[in-house]
């Protein structure tokens, strides 16, 4: 062999030694082993302020094995049920691919009160290691938390030994040779790369179902989404896998086409997802992440020819995932991404300066409702932990960041950012100046005396705080602390050798500090302790003996238990196996000399256990034991439903509840409102120990809810839950004055009125039914219910007798029949004709030209007679229209005109029997005008008319004339004469000096002429030696600029009451008015409403919140000029 060749075989030893030794150094964790712990993280301790009580651990797995990822979430700091979502990467969640490999599980500890979910990922491929994320949230508390899932490809584990393989036997082994054949080494090894190599290749790194997405994908950038998606690094690798993967198109036996691979829509927009079937008739759905989609106003399915369209309206971000197209056993998948756009800063923050414990509100505008942003201060994000210091509030468009009292810590530089901008704002906050007008001074004092330290500042509102020696100093039955105007005081009753030492007041809010020292004169006495075993002084003491105590949910328990010794023992209590020490919350201890008490404010089932108490001191110890049984109201009883209805009545009936409360149940309540109504009735006063009760005395027709109470010896248990509401209802009784109004050869009309009772049911309808003289079963004559009151029964045998009855029927079933009292002979009666002309027919019928003419003439007769319709012996016009029907004959024309006119003849005619009837019909109009009208004479100041009637008189006699005059100057006309029935007048009153010229109306039934009879000549009255001379008239210009009559008053205004603000206005032409706030046109703001009435200009605002306040203007403007008046609106909260 060369020389190159045995160094590069060296090198490849030594490197496959190296490999092994690493190897060796692994351990491989058993399958179905939850996270093995190859990395070796730090033990976690809970999050105080987190939900977790362990989170998921980071590992290192072997490709095909399984792995788990447990985390614990504290139960007790949730006001419910909390839901978890598991992710990959940042945003896939894996509920979606929910299956064989990824299974989810959970449960619950009722003891600790610990949930616990699971993630159990079977045979883990390349593809899936990468960032995982865990998140659990529960109302308004949410917690997340990462870890790692690291895949690496599984190794051989039979080459530990490869070197003893090749040793050289004896027979082989020369002088020369060395120990261990390389030769045949390297041949092996070379067997064994190429057996890595290829179970590499058979090995599968990537998830089976990428490749599926992958086929048809031809943009670089769905590649790169697609890894993303699933946490695959190796792009290139992918690349070159799927190079080599034949694509065998399936065909598809449902599918023409299937869906895109993916979709992309805006927010707010609609989107269209179609597929093509080979078969009009095959059944399609529409799924969304597995939840199968119905059709509504956002979702609306579509089928065109073969096409199956399904359109989303206004999508959301809640739109954003997989969709799912089924055809009986064949699917298609695609995924819809919804893009947000962009939210930007509207208006930014500005700089505050505030002194301590101010309250500071920084407001900025950004460009959607309800949008989501992020709050920092000095670069670190303030989160929903710091709530109890930052409030956070949104108001439309508005975000705010409220701090109620600033400290100094407050200080710094904050920032709103949004995904489409930032705006940053600095807020200082300066400490204010207190002086001390009085400071404290030193005392000495002896025991069983009184201490009073004293101070005065300048301030009278400033608090502050007590300290002895750096410990803040609480009020006590000794110690007392006031507050009195600007002097502070700190009283020490009973002055004791441990309240000696170095007192301290601290105002709030300042960096000041006010000391004093109290000195103490102690007279020492020589003590010697006495020894006393402990002992409890309860009747149950003793190891062997024992008690119970009942206490009642929800009331307090204290357990006073007496106890002595010397020196004072240190007492132990126990719930249980468990040492309980809470010295606050809902069960706690309290410790008083010769005194030892374990308190619950509020008993809960909970509670109930075995309770242990110990003393102990250095002369022994004594125990007790105490049973402590706690009983309650009883849950809710079950199965609430309503059984049997009747008009006024309904039966209720239900199960016991599961949990009784410790006591046996006694009976049960009942109560029942209307539906709607706030206010409870009860059922029974005393309780009822039956399951079952039928409640009486109801509305029918209302809607009504039910509801029980458990009862037991501690209380009344919670209402249950409320059945669907009900409603009593009952038949009607039988319709009445059944009677037969009609009877030919084949048919039978019957009439009837309603039933007396009808409910609240309504009646739905009737059902007719008939049957031979002397038979029970009735025949149906109508399948259909008759809403009416009245049915025509036809094919029935002539010459029959027969029996009818009539039955009501509504929802809650029929009613009793109601029959005839007397059977009916099927065969028809002659009657003779005979016409009913109406009494305004009986004389002339006057209607007006273009009126509409109607007229309806009953007449009798059987069988039906022949009717004939004749104008003065002749035939009907063609726009003359008649119809007639079994009892009456319609006369109708749709325009009148004055040929229509005359006398129209009915003629009725039954066999040889017949009947005539004559009306008369004038169509009238207005009137020509007068002729010939002249002025006769004119003396003084009277003029005489006279005319000749017109040639027109419109069909009607002519009433009366109407006169008017006219200024020969002005032509004003003015009415002088009214309803003048002889065709001449004289007008007196008449102007010395004018020319008159006159008018005149002809009037009759219709009205006054369209047009006036003129007079030829005019009538003026002379005025001798008088000249007119008319003044020059110049035309004032009323034009001005706008200007305020009464400007805008600056005003207060309380927040959510209407308010508005008023001014008035004076220009010509008419201004425009726009109206401002803080310089900006409102526009047409719903919440905004402007009035302009007669120059007074009101705006209302509607309801208004603390934005709402500011500057206020009112700007008008004309050709000539504009006037602009503002006033300042300030919003008061109220407190």
């Amino acid at each position: 062999m060369p020389e190159p060749s045995k160094a590069v075989a060296k090198k490849e030893a030594k490197k496959e030694k190296k490999e092994e030794k690493k190897e060796e150094k692994k351990e491989v964790p058993p399958p179905h082993t939850p996270l093995p712990h190859r990395r070796h993280p730090p033990p976690e301790t809970p999050d105080p302020d987190g939900l977790f009580l362990s989170k998921p651990q980071s590992v290192l797995v072997d490709g095909g094995k399984d792995v788990t990822a447990v985390a614990r979430v504290d139960g007790a700091r949730l006001p419910a049920k909390p839901s978890v979502r598991w992710f990959k990467g940042k945003w896939l969640e894996l509920g979606i691919k929910s299956g064989a490999r990824f299974q989810f599980k959970e449960s619950f500890d009722k003891e600790s009160k610990v949930y616990t979910f699971e993630l159990h990922i079977s045979k883990v491929a390349l593809g899936d290691r990468g960032d995982y994320r865990c998140e659990v949230t529960a109302k308004d508390k949410k917690d997340s938390c990462s870890f790692n899932i690291d895949v690496e490809a599984p190794h051989p584990s039979d080459n530990d030994n490869v070197l003893q393989a090749f040793k050289r036997t004896g027979e082989a082994k020369g002088d020369t040779a060395g120990e261990l054949d390389f030769s045949g080494l390297l041949k092996k090894r070379e067997v064994q790369v190429e057996e890595r190599k290829k179970k590499k290749d058979e090995d599968d790194p990537f998830p089976p179902e990428i490749w599926e997405l992958l086929k048809g994908v031809t943009k670089k950038s769905e590649y790169e989404r697609i890894a993303f998606q699933y946490g695959i690094t190796d792009l290139r690798g992918m690349l070159k896998r799927l190079k080599k993967i034949k694509v065998e198109p399936k065909k598809s036996e449902a599918f023409v086409r299937k869906l895109d691979p993916a979709y992309q829509v805006d927010k707010g927009e609609k989107i269209r997802l179609a597929v093509e079937l080979s078969h009009p008739d095959l059944p399609l759905r529409w799924y969304k992440n597995g939840q199968l989609l119905k059709p509504s106003t956002k979702y609306v399915f579509e089928n065109v020819g073969l096409k199956r369209i399904l359109t989303i309206h206004k999508c959301s971000l809640a739109d954003d995932a997989a969709y799912e197209c089924r055809v009986n056993d064949e699917k298609c998948f695609t995924e819809v991404f919804v893009k947000e756009p962009p939210v930007t800063i509207a208006k930014g923050l500005d700089d505050q300066q505030v002194f301590i414990g101010d309250r500071v509100v920084l407001e900025a505008e950004v460009s959607e409702e309800g949008a989501q942003v992020m709050w920092m201060k000095d670069g670190v994000e303030l989160t929903r932990e710091e709530t109890f210091k930052y409030r956070f509030k949104k108001d439309g468009k508005k975000q705010y960041l409220i701090i109620n009292e600033a400290t100094k810590e407050d200080t710094g530089r904050y920032k709103i950012m949004t995904n489409g901008g930032e705006s940053e704002a600095e807020v200082i906050v300066e400490e204010k100046q207190l002086e001390v007008l009085q400071d404290m001074a030193d005392l000495t004092v002896q025991a069983s005396e009184q201490a009073v330290f004293k101070c005065e500042v300048s301030d009278e509102k400033v608090t502050g705080r007590w300290y002895k020696n750096g410990v803040e100093v609480r009020p006590s039955k000794r110690i007392h602390i006031t507050h009195s105007g600007r002097i502070h005081k700190l009283v020490i009753d009973d002055v004791r050798p441990e309240d000696e030492g170095d007192y301290t007041f601290i105002p709030d809010g300042y960096a000041l500090s006010l000391s004093a020292k109290l000195n103490f004169l102690e007279i020492k006495v020589e003590y010697v302790p006495k020894q006393e075993p402990p002992k409890i002084h309860l009747d149950c003491s003793g190891k062997a003996s024992a008690n119970t105590i009942v206490v009642v949910a929800g009331n307090k328990l204290r357990l006073d238990v007496p106890i002595s010794g010397e020196p004072a023992p240190t007492v132990t209590w126990m719930k249980g196996d468990e040492v309980f020490s809470a010295r606050e919350g809902r069960a706690h201890l309290e410790e008083q000399k010769e005194l030892s008490s374990f308190v619950i404010e509020s008993a809960e089932r909970g509670d109930e256990a075995c309770y242990t108490i110990r003393v102990t001191n250095p002369a022994g110890e004594d125990t007790a034991t105490l049973h402590v049984k706690v009983v309650d109201v009883p849950d809710p009883p079950q199965s609430v439903r309503v059984t049997p209805l009747g008009q006024d009545w309904a039966t209720l009936a239900w199960e016991p509840p599961k949990y009784d409360g410790g006591q046996p149940i006694t009976g049960y309540l009942l109560e029942r409102r209307k539906k709607g109504s706030v206010r409870w009735v009860k059922l029974n006063f005393e309780v009822l120990p039956a399951t079952t009760f039928t409640a009486t005395r109801m509305i029918e027709g209302t809607l009504y809810e039910m509801r029980v109470c458990a009862a037991n010896a501690i209380g009344v248990s919670q209402p249950s839950h409320n059945p669907q509401p009900f409603m009593p209802i009952a038949p009607t009784s039988e319709p009445t004055h059944l009677v037969l109004d009609d009877v030919t050869d084949t048919t039978a009309t019957l009439k009837w009125r309603p039933p007396e009772r009808v409910g609240a049911g309504g009646i739905d309808g009737y059902l007719v039914e008939y049957c031979r003289e002397g038979a029970d079963e009735g025949v149906p004559a109508n399948t259909e219910l008759v809403e009416r009151c009245g049915f025509t029964v036809r094919g029935l045998p002539t010459g029959e007798e027969l029996l009818f009855r009539v039955i009501g029927v509504n929802i809650a079933g029929k009613s009793p029949p109601a029959t005839l009292a007397h059977p009916v002979t099927i065969r028809e009666i002659v009657e003779r004709p005979k016409i009913r002309l109406p009494r305004h027919l009986r004389q002339t019928y006057v209607r007006r030209v273009g009126e509409q003419v109607n007229l309806v003439i009953p007449f009798q007769g059987k069988p039906r007679p022949r009717v004939t319709w004749t104008k003065e012996g002749r035939a009907l016009g063609e726009d003359v229209h008649t119809r007639t029907s079994e009892q009456d004959s319609v006369f109708f024309i749709r325009a009148a005109a004055r040929a229509h006119s005359g006398q129209y003849q009915l003629r009725l005619q039954v066999e040889d029997m017949e009947d005539t009837a004559t009306f008369c019909l004038r169509v009238i109009e207005r009137p020509g005008a007068p002729r010939g009208v002249r002025v006769l004479e004119v003396w003084g100041c009277t003029a005489a008319l006279q005319w000749e009637p017109p040639e027109d008189d419109g069909n009607s006699e002519v009433t009366g004339y109407s006169v008017q005059k006219a200024d020969t100057r002005s032509m004003e006309w003015y009415t002088v004469l009214e309803h003048s029935r002889p065709p001449r007048c004289t007008v007196p009153g008449l102007v010395v000096g004018n020319e008159y010229r006159f008018r005149v109306f002809s009037e009759n039934q219709c009205g006054a002429s369209e047009l006036p009879g003129l007079s030829a000549n005019t009538a003026r009255v002379p005025r001798p030696g008088l000249t007119l001379k008319p003044p020059k008239f110049q035309e004032h210009d009323f034009r001005s600029a706008p200007q305020f009559l009464t400007p805008l008053v600056d005003r207060s205004a309380v927040a959510g009451y209407t308010t508005a603000l008023n001014c008035a206005v004076r220009g010509h032409p008419k201004p425009k008015v726009v109206w401002l706030k803080n310089q900006v046109a409102i526009g047409e703001d719903p919440r905004f409403l402007a009035r302009h009435s007669q120059g007074v200009l009101t705006l209302h605002i509607r309801k208004p919140g603390p934005f709402d306040g500011g500057t206020y203007g009112c700007r008008a403007v004309n050709e000539l000029g504009e006037a602009l008046t503002e006033c300042k609106l300030e919003i008061r909260v109220p407190q």
